[in-house]
């Protein structure tokens, strides 16, 4: 139950959802590669293993709450800007981190299975807060909407902030950028991290274009904002069971495979894709296999790192937003974009493996 409200809390309100809306209302004279930098932001680091969860979790609920209340104020571009793509993920960034890496720090053995249940439960929030969205906008308008989410979101993160704790006490350290560093002349977290990194960005571009691709090919604008509560409930079940299974066969390798079926489902379902029960299958498989990194790779991270500095390394690269440039480039067009999404994914795919690789020194069947 702790997990899945840990989950809910953290997930941001309709990503693809609040594409839509803001392509066709506030933001309808600004590009979708403008538009697509607002449910972007960037994440933060260290303090984790320096000062523990507590200080983290407790600024994280105000900024993340903070930014969404503003959201719901915001008429301009720089408003949202500010709003929902820096002051919210922000805040995001600083629940997050603290969340796997608490989690990380109780488990030993079954740890991919027990970070995967922790993150299914944004899967259920991808599923509950669309379809609140989609549901309120039309009947009490954007403003309102984006309240009850920050009303919802807050009563969770109270819940969390209550509960939450480490098996470990804080180590103070001093920061220093050399802190960062030195983790990359480690081949293992270098290799994940560029796995990490491609995978990432091509999986976040369906993500937040997946609403307005069910409009372009033939989705009511209604029923296409429910293709992001169809994409979040695969994903339950495609974060839970990889857990269960890397815990047998191992993280690396799961990881590697999940990728793989992910570049696969982008080029034989999406690319050709052009009608919308392609889109309602593309949304409910891509899901499946792509919601293993999510729900995995906090525990790759673990597997490969001291457990005093899992707060450290799980401070993951994120993702620019591409893909809206890529729309635009091709007047609207999708196969760009769509082919860019696959070769990220496969680039991840292959880091996957190279990472793999390395850490079973070339052997094929080992758990890793």
């Amino acid at each position: 139950m702790k997990a899945s409200i840990i989950g809910i809390a953290y997930c941001l309100p309709g990503v693809g959802v609040f594409q839509a809306y803001y392509q066709t209302h506030q933001l309808q004279n600004d590009s979708p590669s403008t538009v697509s930098w607002i449910p972007s932001g960037p994440f933060t680091g260290r303090l984790f293993d320096k000062n523990g969860p507590k200080s983290l979790l407790l600024v994280g609920t105000f900024l993340h709450v903070f930014g969404l209340m503003m959201a719901s104020l915001a008429t301009k571009y720089y408003q949202l800007l500010l709003s929902q793509a820096i002051c919210s993920p922000l805040g995001a960034g600083m629940i997050l981190y603290p969340l796997f890496s608490c989690v990380a720090t109780w488990f030993q053995e079954r740890r991919a299975l027990a970070m995967d249940i922790t993150a299914s439960g944004s899967s259920l929030g991808g599923v509950v807060l669309p379809i609140l969205i989609n549901w309120m906008l039309p009947k009490v308008g954007f403003a309102w909407a984006m309240r009850t989410c920050s009303f919802v979101i807050l009563t969770l993160l109270i819940i969390t902030n209550l509960t939450v704790r480490s098996r470990l006490p804080p180590k103070p350290k001093p920061t220093n950028i050399g802190n960062y560093i030195r983790h990359f002349a480690d081949p293992a977290f270098l290799l994940t991290v560029l796995a990490s990194f491609f995978f990432s960005m091509g999986m976040r571009i369906p993500i937040t274009f997946l609403v307005t691709f069910g409009e372009v090919v033939g989705m009511s604008a209604k029923m296409a904002g429910y293709l992001a509560a169809i994409y979040n409930t695969t994903s339950g079940v495609g974060r839970i069971l990889p857990g269960y299974a890397a815990d047998k066969l191992g993280n690396f390798s799961i990881s590697a495979f999940a990728a793989g079926l992910s570049t696969v489902v982008v080029f034989a379902l999406w690319l050709p894709g052009h009608s919308p029960a392609l889109a309602i299958a593309f949304s409910t498989v891509f899901e499946f296999t792509s919601g293993t990194y999510t729900a995995t790779n906090p525990a790759l991270v673990a597997q490969i790192s001291d457990i005093s500095e899992i707060g450290t390394r799980s401070g993951s690269l994120y993702a620019v937003p591409i893909g809206g440039a890529l729309l635009a480039n091709k007047n609207g067009s999708y196969w760009e974009m769509q082919v860019f999404t696959g070769v990220m994914l496969a680039a991840g795919t292959l880091f996957y493996i190279l990472a793999r690789w390395y850490l079973a020194k070339g052997r094929l069947w080992i758990k890793i």
